[in-house]
Order: structure tokens, then sequence, then C-alpha cells
């Protein structure tokens, strides 16, 4: 009898369970593809000892297990195993249109990357925007992933907030809303017409839960903010701050003035942008600063060139050179390299896209750049030691240190060799560059490090 009493509420609360979301159900019987559709490629995906193996398939562009049952908010968890010398990935609040590039899998995705860059656990946007969150942006999470070994993945989308871990590790965090509901696809990566067919990735205990999701508990790494001009409560959290509030020149003022220019810069829709003239640098409204000074800092905009165009964003800017033109101060640059001659000039491609100016050159790979009218993240992080780094839409591009021989040698064969102690202040102003390009700009953030 007392067994029964015991039993009683037991079952109860797992049916409440159950109905509300919170059982796991199982995406995979075990036995077979029940619920699962190939999409695009023709790489093999066949159910051998309770697991789904995918092979490559020479000449196949990338292939896709996709539920049939689309999912909007879940978390979901899986294992994985994959041949270390390829490539994958697990779609989610993904799509297949005919209108969409012929039928392409196109959505979010989180990486399964066993090579030496180590990006497993990111988050990239398949067919359509590229990197949302590379490992560069969480150099821990990079320890996660085992290679020639089982690994945990786990996926969490509530509304717009989207997360992941790899082996309990957490490894991205983005806040997006370009898609909110999609099926689930495991990928088996395209591989060429010569290169050598076979390699397998595995996955097995594939679940999900839905409905009346509790997020995890907050695990502090790096967070990729998509809605422009917004910070989450996770984000205020972590110290960030918006730098620019998307709708007046509240904290901002022309570099050597005591107010915003009142021609040269429009504020419309949530943009800030320099108006186009005649390409002339700071000859118009003029570069805008920050009233606030700052030291180290991890400072984020999105930003979006015309054809042709040059601006650049400036960190440690004193206005005390007293030097015509742009104010001076270290500069991400901001730049149409097909189209803009500065891109030509410098030496060794040092005024491209995200470079130092006319100090360093970007590394990008062709990845990295997107088209022109897109909008591109850049990110600054410059840390206490004086150490600082460039980002272009996920990728560390430029990496240097203040203060050292190999700065000061860069500098003396610079256009900046004739001020004293260039780029060394201890703290300064943040710039926007009036170049007389059109050049738009938002989702300024900053957070003091």
């Amino acid at each position: 009898m007392k067994i029964l009493l015991f039993l009683i509420p037991l079952y109860s609360f797992v049916s409440v369970s159950a109905q509300s979301g919170q059982a796991w159900e199982p995406l995979f019987n075990g036995k077979n593809l029940d619920g699962w559709k190939q999409l695009n490629g023709k790489a093999s995906y066949e159910v051998k000892d309770g697991m789904i193996i995918g092979t490559t398939v020479s000449g196949e562009p990338n292939s896709f297990l996709a539920t049939q049952k689309d999912y909007g908010d879940f978390v979901l968890e899986l294992e994985l195993k994959v041949d270390t010398t390829m490539n994958s990935g697990i779609q989610f609040r993904s799509e297949s249109k005919a209108d969409y590039n012929n039928g392409r899998v196109h959505g979010y995705q989180m990486e399964v990357d066993p090579s030496a860059r180590a990006w497993s656990g990111g988050i990239y946007d398949e067919a359509r925007r590229g990197w949302l969150y590379t490992m560069e942006y969480n150099p821990k999470g990079k320890t996660a992933f085992r290679k020639s070994d089982w690994n945990n993945y786990r996926i969490e989308c509530i509304g717009n907030r989207i997360r992941t871990w790899v082996n309990n590790i957490p490894t991205a965090e983005i806040v997006d809303d370009r898609t909110p509901k999609g099926f689930i696809a495991l990928q088996v990566h395209s591989i060429g017409k010569d290169e050598q067919p076979g390699k397998k990735i595995m996955w097995r205990n594939i679940r999900i839960r839905t409905g009346s999701l509790t997020p995890a508990a907050p695990a502090g790494i790096f967070i990729a903010g998509f809605l422009p001009n917004q910070l989450t409560k996770e984000e205020k959290e972590n110290g960030v701050t918006l730098l620019w509030d998307g709708k007046t020149t509240k904290g901002w003022r022309g570099a050597y003035k005591t107010g915003f220019p009142e021609k040269g810069w429009q504020i419309n829709d949530g943009v800030l942008s320099v108006q186009k003239t005649d390409g002339a640098e700071s000859a118009h409204g003029g570069d805008i600063v920050t009233e606030d000074e700052y030291g180290a800092f991890e400072l984020q905009f999105d930003f979006r060139l015309t054809e042709g165009a040059n601006s650049g964003v400036k960190y440690f800017v004193t206005e005390s050179e007293g030097n015509k033109g742009s104010a001076i101060g270290l500069e991400y640059q901001v730049l149409d390299d097909e189209r803009h001659p500065d891109a030509k000039m410098g030496s060794a491609a040092n005024r491209t896209i995200a470079s130092l100016y006319d100090l360093i050159p970007s590394l990008k790979p062709s990845q990295a750049l997107r088209k022109i009218g897109e909008w591109n993240r850049g990110m600054i992080r410059v840390y206490p030691d004086n150490r600082i780094e460039h980002y272009l839409n996920g990728y560390k591009v430029v990496e240097y240190q203040r203060g050292t021989q190999m700065y000061y040698a860069l500098v003396a064969r610079s256009k900046y060799a004739q001020w004293k102690d260039f780029g060394m202040a201890p703290k300064g102003r943040i710039l926007l560059q009036d170049h007389g390009d059109k050049v738009e700009y938002r989702n300024i953030k900053i957070r003091k490090m």
C-alpha cells in the first residue's frame, strides 16, 4: 500500500511534466529515419547500432537530414563523433524554400569543427549572412571539443536568444530575430569531385524539449547582439552600454567643437550616417567624437558601406595635436577596398578594411568580407596591458600591443611619425570619421575592461 501511494504522485508528476513540455522527446528512434527528410546534396545517411551515420560523397553540395517538423523555442541535445578531417554542423530554425536559391537550406547552424581553427560551438548563418559568432569571441570555448571522441552538443533557443554548449562548456550566445522557427538538420559538408569520399560523422541520443522552457544560468561569455541599438538584460549584466542611443546626438559632439555638427551627419530609422559630399577628409560636417574618454574597452559597431566609400573608427583620440583635417588617433579602417584608391596606398595593404590604418594590415579571409550595401560587424578590444585586437564579422584580423619596440617601429615609418607618443594616451575619445563618403553606423556598444 505504501508503495502504491508513493507511485501515484510520482506518475502524476511525470505526466504534468510531459504536458508542460519539460520532458525530453526523442527526435531519432534509434531504428530508422522516420520523421526526417534529406535536402540538397546526396551524401549518404544510414542508421546503424542506434546511430545516424552521415558519409561524404565526392562532388556533392552540402547535404542535410532535416526534421519534417519545425521548431521555434526549444532545448536540443545530442551526441556526435566526427572524422577529424571533415567539417559539419547542426542546422536549427532553418528553412528550404523554392523561392530562395532554388531550395537551398539556410538558417542558423551550430558549428562542428575538429580542425586546428577550433570553432566548434560557434554560430553560422548558412547561405545568408555567414558567421554570427566565431570562437574568436570566446577563446576559452575553443577547448571544449574533444577530437576523435563523442561530444555532447546543446542548443537553447528561447525567443530571440540563442545559446550553445559543447560538453557543458558555454561556447556562443547571440540575440537575433532573423528566423523565429524552422527545422533542425544534420549536415554532411560538401567535398570536391577530386576529394576522397567516405568521411563519416555519427549522431546519437538526439532529444528535444519544447514549451515552458527556463533559460540556463548566465554563462558570462561575450554576447553578440544583432537587434539594432538594443541591449539585453544579459549584456547589461556583462557591463555593456550603448555608446549611441539610436535616436539622438546625446554623448557625441564634433571633433574640436563644443556641439554636434549642424550638417554632414544624419540620424534616420536607428542609423547614424555620414553624408556624401566630395570625398574630402573632415571637410563638411567633420568627425564626431564621444564626450567620454576610454582606456581599456571592448567596442562593437555595425557599419554599412556605399560603393567607393571611406571612413574610419578611431580610438585614443585626444584632440591635442593641432593638426588640420581629421583628428589623430589609432584607426580601424572602414573602406571599400575594391573601389577606393586608399586600399592600394600605404604599405603592405595596411589601409584596407579593418586594418590598423597605415600601420598593420588586416589579415582577413575572403569570407570575412560582406557585399557593399550589407551590414558588417566591427569590434575593437583594448586590454589593460595595451594588447589590442580588431575583428571583422567575427574574424580576428589585427593583433598588436601598444608601447612595444615593434609598435614604435611601425609608427616611425608611418604618416604618424611626426607626432610624439602617437597612440599612447592612457585614455581618449572614440571617433567616427567624415571622409566625404556616405557610410552608415548603428548598434554602437562599449564595455569597459
